[in-house]
């Protein structure tokens, strides 16, 4: 192929790869919003939409669902074909394991759960549940693509394995490549809150879309860190470990084995060792239920007693946590995520007076938090947009084939 030839398919990759990611955002779209979005001409448009929807990767829309009303003839919406693809989004946390299936729109297809003592479990055992769990919500599905599995912990970053985490004493699990050895399809390991970050891109791309931070207040404290657009994450791991920025030195223990972590006094099992009046250096207990820290949280609000300054404590960990990443980073808007924005108006002046003693401190009236109370939705909705965008870049973006490369051959199908 000549050079010239060469940069024309480059640019028709491009333009497919721009076509597909206007109407994946868009969820459907008329070819003039596309040229709007896109910025290609009208008839570059329309023949990369022909040719999408002659491979199946795309659709158009049904009766009813056109482009937005204009003056003369309605539009025709297209969107994307939902049975082009399908992709597996796994979450291991404390104790459990949820799958849930998507179609390449991004539309649940399926979704089940299960208890796992993952304390207790070999690290054989964590395996072979994943492909169980994988395997079941995948059976019939033959156009099973991509997996991505979310776990509670770090992971490396190339996205092949579980380094570490509280909820299993078993470390450097293989996950992805059991899985892609069991499956036949690219597989990656991605950190919990690294997903709860893209899920917030895509689902208000307003409010986050270049610097933005995703933190998990529960058990434990995690973190997503968006920055100029892009996940961050370390050259050797998965990165983002807030909860384990030091707070107090030679303090409190932390269920990571090191002393003195944010994690060791805002993590639920700090807040109520703390409000227990307990050794600070006893380890910390597997697992706090939802109503005893509701229970906590009335008592903190009812009096000025151990609760509320164990409340207190932990809002000023994060404050002076956050205010230092605000050091490096400056303000940002920020989400927090999970069981423990259910004492969030008791945490809060803590935080913000702990960030008025920081570098920050001069923009902290202006800082606004965003809570939501449960982290599995917006944990599932980053997978499988991680998986999804990564199947509009690989394959269909490329040009789809016959049988993309990592599909199940007919013969090695889920069952």
């Amino acid at each position: 192929m000549t050079i010239s030839g060469i940069r024309h398919d480059e640019m028709r990759k491009r333009n497919r790869a721009l076509v597909i990611a206007a109407v994946r955002q868009a969820g459907q779209a008329s070819r003039t919003e596309i040229a709007r979005l896109t910025g290609l001409s009208h008839s570059t448009i329309s023949a990369i939409a022909s040719m999408l929807i002659e491979e199946g990767t795309m659709r158009e829309a049904g009766l009813g669902e056109t482009g937005r009303a204009r003056r003369g003839r309605p539009q025709v919406a297209i969107g994307l074909n939902p049975d082009a693809a399908a992709v597996v989004c796994l979450y291991l946390a404390f104790n459990s394991l949820s799958a849930v299936l998507v179609d390449y729109c991004g539309r649940v297809i399926e979704r089940r759960s299960e208890r796992l003592p993952t304390l207790t479990m070999s690290r054989e055992g964590l395996t072979d549940a994943a492909i169980a769990a994988a395997r079941d919500i995948a059976q019939g599905h033959d156009r099973l693509l991509r997996i991505v599995f979310a776990v509670q912990g770090i992971t490396d970053s190339a996205g092949t394995e579980l380094q570490w985490s509280p909820i299993t004493p078993h470390g450097n699990i293989l996950f992805g490549p059991a899985l892609e050895k069991a499956f036949g399809v690219p597989v990656t390991v991605q950190n919990d809150c690294n997903m709860m970050a893209v899920a917030l891109r895509w689902l208000n791309p307003e409010r986050y879309r270049d610097n933005f931070i995703a933190i998990l207040l529960s058990q434990g404290i995690g973190m997503g860190l968006m920055l100029d657009g892009k996940l961050f994450t370390g050259t050797r791991s998965s990165g983002g470990e807030f909860g384990h920025m030091i707070y107090r030195p030679e303090g409190a223990l932390c269920r990571c084995g090191s002393h003195g972590c944010i994690e060791a006094y805002a993590g639920s099992y700090g807040i109520w060792r703390r409000a227990q009046g307990g050794d600070l250096n006893e380890k910390p207990v597997d697992d706090i239920e939802a109503a005893t820290m509701e229970e906590l949280a009335s008592a903190a609000r009812r009096e000025d007693g151990p609760e509320r300054a164990a409340f207190r404590e932990a809002g000023q960990a994060m404050g002076f946590g956050i205010g230092n990443l605000f050091a490096l980073i400056d303000p940002a808007p920020i989400a927090i995520i999970g069981q423990g924005t259910a004492a969030f108006d008791i945490l809060e002046p803590a935080i913000r007076n702990a960030l008025a003693q920081t570098a920050s401190g001069q923009h902290t009236e202006a800082i606004m938090f965003e809570t939501q109370p449960n982290e599995v939705p917006f944990i599932q909705h980053g997978s499988a947009m991680t998986a999804l965008t990564a199947l509009d870049r690989e394959i269909f973006g490329p040009a789809r084939q016959s049988a993309p490369a990592g599909s199940l051959a007919p013969d090695e199908r889920v069952a």
